[in-house]
């Protein structure tokens, strides 16, 4: 799927593979579920969240703190208080680090309640997306907060992007585990 580049794509693709999310994770069996991931004898993943993210709790975790940093941010730009997507101290050098506090955050999070956060937030950020016209979210420079960057594509990122990046995930996890 091309990368969304209008309100309505970006609609659909954050709903599709949301779904499609969805449809990964209701075919897994308790087992599959409850395995710890473990993806430490495969050297092409070397970015730090192959080995953040134990299971599934902590990846729905990650895009649901995703989707409060998004929510966050656009809601106190819009009520006048400027505020940096990421917080402080964090930077897009240091986002990682982020990663892990959020991580740590959440390690007592069932995966139950996990779901159910994930479930809540992403309507949020659905809502959101449509408060916007299209303008607003694709068009650079509307707002003064998004720098270079369009608020769609900060939207695209948390979600049917980030989606994109689970479903990658939990299927590498399935291969491993059912081979």
């Amino acid at each position: 799927m091309a990368r969304p580049g209008s309100k309505s794509d970006l609609l659909e693709a954050a709903k599709t593979n949301y779904e499609k999310l969805w449809k990964v994770i209701d075919s897994m069996t308790e087992q599959e579920l409850n395995k710890d991931f473990d993806f430490s004898d495969d050297l092409k993943k070397k970015e730090a969240h192959w080995k953040r993210d134990k299971n599934l709790r902590d990846v729905l975790i990650h895009l649901y703190e995703w989707h409060q940093l998004i929510l966050s941010w656009v809601q106190a730009n819009l009520n006048g208080s400027p505020s940096n997507f990421l917080p402080e101290p964090y930077n897009w050098k240091t986002y990682g680090e982020m990663n892990v506090e959020l991580w740590n955050k959440h390690q007592n999070t069932g995966l139950e309640k996990a779901k159910e956060m994930f479930r809540k937030s992403h309507n949020d950020v659905f809502g959101l997306i449509e408060r916007f016209s299209n303008d607003q979210l694709f068009t650079k420079q509307v707002f003064n907060w998004t720098g270079t960057t369009t608020l769609g594509s900060y939207c695209v990122s948390a979600t049917s992007s980030h989606y994109e990046w689970a479903i990658k995930k939990l299927r590498a996890h399935l291969n491993k585990i059912q081979k």
